[in-house]
This record gives C-alpha cells, sequence and structure tokens, in this order.
C-alpha cells in the first residue's frame, strides 16, 4: 500500500455486517471477572476471553469476514496470509469453512503450536526468517506467482470490520448489564483489534479511553501516537509475546487509532508471565503472552484504574507448552509499573 490512496475506512455499520455474516462461526466469547483481579488492579476488571474464540484467538472473527468477501469467481485461487501464527490460523480455517486453498508465509521461529494448527486446517506452509526477510515481499511474489487474494493481518477494511464484532459484544454484553465502562485495554501489535474495537466502542461510549498495550522495547504504536506519525521498532525479535511484533502500525489502522487511542503502554516479558499465570488461577483460562498484554497492564500498575471499570482483551490462548510452565513456575512476577507507562 505504500504511496497508494487509502482504501476506504471501516465504519461501525461494517461491523455490523460482519457480525451477522460471522454468525454460527464465531464463538460470542464471555466477559470473565475474578475478585482477586480486581484487588490486584485496584478497580473493576472484565475479561474478554477471545483465547476461547474459533482457533484460540479473535482472529478468526477478521479472517472470516474479509474471505466471506471475495466474489465466488475468484476464490479457486485462494489466499495468502502472513502471520506468526494467530492470523495464520485463522485464515487457514476460514478458508476450510468457505472451500478455498490457503497458503500462509511464517515465520520460522513461530510457536510449534501456531504451525501444527494452521496446517491442521488444510493450509500450506512457506517459512521465512523473522530477522532477514520482508515477510510482506515474500507474500507478494507468491500473490503475483498463484494469482491469489492478500489477506493482510491488520491493514485491511474487511478485517478490521471482522474484528470490530469483538467491541460490538463488549458493549452489548455490559449495555444488557447497564455497565458502562472508563477504559479499554487492548494488545496491539499491527493495530487492527485495536481499530475496529475502537470504532465499535466509540459509537456507543465516546468518552470511554481506548488504550493499546505493547511489550517493552515494541511500543512503535504508543511512539507513533505520541509523535502523530507512524513510528517503527529498531529490533523485530527479543519479547515472548511474539504475536505482538509487528514492526511498525499500519496505514489504515493509524488513520483510524490516531483518532480514539487515548495513550499507549507497554508491559516487560515479567509481567506478561505473571498475568498469564493470574489468568490461569483466577479465570481458569490459558493465554499466550501477547495474549495476556492488556491483563498484565492492569495487574502490572501500568494503567491507572483506582476506583474504575476497564475492559481487557485477552486477545489468544495459542501458547506452547513449555511456555505456559514458565508462567506457572512463577518466573514472572508483578513489580512496578513500566518505565514506559503513560496515562
Amino acid at each position: 500500500m505504500n504511496g497508494a490512496a487509502l482504501p476506504d475506512l471501516p465504519t461501525i455499520e461494517d461491523i455490523r455486517d460482519a457480525a451477522r455474516r460471522l454468525a454460527g462461526y464465531a464463538v460470542r466469547t464471555p466477559l470473565l471477572q475474578a475478585e482477586a483481579l480486581n484487588v490486584q488492579a485496584g478497580g473493576r476488571v472484565f475479561v474478554k476471553a477471545e483465547s476461547l474464540q474459533r482457533t484460540g484467538s479473535f482472529k478468526f472473527r477478521g479472517a472470516y469476514n474479509r474471505l466471506s468477501l471475495i466474489p465466488e469467481p475468484e476464490r479457486p485461487a485462494g489466499v495468502i496470509a502472513r502471520s506468526s501464527g494467530n492470523h495464520a490460523q485463522g485464515v487457514a480455517e476460514a478458508a476450510r469453512l468457505l472451500g478455498m486453498p490457503a497458503t500462509i508465509v511464517m515465520p520460522s521461529d513461530a510457536p510449534a503450536i501456531k504451525r501444527a494448527r494452521t496446517l491442521r486446517s488444510g493450509a500450506r506452509l512457506v517459512d521465512y526468517d523473522r530477522a532477514r526477510e520482508d515477510r510482506d515481499a515474500v507474500a507478494e511474489a507468491l500473490g503475483r506467482e498463484l494469482g491469489a487474494t492478500q489477506v493482510h493481518p491488520f491493514d485491511d477494511p474487511g478485517v478490521i470490520a471482522g474484528q470490530g464484532t469483538v467491541g460490538l459484544e463488549i458493549v452489548e454484553t455490559l449495555s444488557e448489564r447497564g455497565i458502562h465502562p472508563d477504559l479499554v485495554l487492548v494488545p496491539a501489535g499491527g493495530g487492527g483489534l485495536t481499530a475496529g474495537v475502537g470504532l465499535a466502542v466509540k459509537a456507543a461510549w465516546p468518552e470511554v479511553a481506548l488504550v493499546t498495550v505493547e511489550p517493552e522495547g515494541f511500543d512503535d504504536q504508543a511512539r507513533s501516537f505520541q509523535t502523530g506519525q507512524r513510528q517503527s521498532n529498531t529490533r523485530l525479535t527479543g519479547s515472548i509475546a511474539d504475536a505482538l511484533l509487528s514492526p511498525t502500525p499500519g496505514r489504515l489502522t493509524f488513520e483510524i487509532n490516531r483518532h480514539q487511542v487515548a495513550y499507549g503502554v507497554s508491559v516487560d516479558d515479567a509481567a506478561l508471565l505473571a498475568a498469564m499465570a493470574a489468568a490461569a488461577s483466577e479465570l481458569k483460562a490459558i493465554l499466550e503472552p501477547g495474549g495476556a498484554a492488556a491483563l498484565a497492564a492492569l495487574l502490572h500498575r501500568a494503567v491507572d484504574l483506582q476506583g474504575r471499570t476497564a475492559v481487557v482483551i485477552a486477545s489468544g490462548g495459542n501458547v506452547d507448552p513449555q511456555m505456559f510452565a514458565r508462567a506457572l513456575s512463577g518466573e514472572g512476577e508483578i513489580g512496578s509499573p513500566s518505565e514506559h507507562a503513560s496515562n
């Protein structure tokens, strides 16, 4: 998309249309609570458990919605996606349901569980070196060779609209209970989940504070909001939160998010592991490191919740057993707020 005009940005109506397409395919995930988490965070915490979503993360929503929009004559050529694992699984499963071939460009160091489950849905995997190769270039070359539709992990209106159904469900569930949150915290990689959720929750609650959470040292979203221009990370690897290591915000996602995000914070690996352990202990929920980022920001006090209500999105639960064992071993700990925290 470099140098090209931006396509039409998604709207709340696009998100409602996506919800209708996803009905019967996506799981309407619960909002979980535990008093121990409320005490530790200093306020009221609702956890949107997208780890219980089909394929184990929110990514299925955007993938299925986007693939559903592909015209029938173009479907036999299939789709190509680039992903560290969760988008890969979402696209692979959506393609299987819709009877389309899928090719996934995936980093060679992606967690084994994500690779295995992508293959299980029938997709073809093409490896690349995250530190040395440009995944977009690899995917675009394959697309030209196969004539397949590119399905970007976040910078696509159809994907963003699908992810926005997470926010739509949050609004519907809390509104039924007469609850109005003060903050919504979203784990941020490329910004597609943030964009979709922001559009949905801001349509209902314009004053709610939307907060992005990133791994420490990979806070390109937060720095982009501070400067008003898209920033990039100097490193491409080095955090256990593999799902959140996009090098820079998307063009579409930043155009949406810069108008609706209040601020961004970051958390270190120890806080991610501790949040994973807390989710397992108090919610009986299995989260991957990136999926635990928003909860970690509250438990780590990177965000001041004192006396307020927050929704955190637990975006995924596709974690290798070895990493989950690290979390349960007590390797992580909740300490002082991250030096990158700002509010």
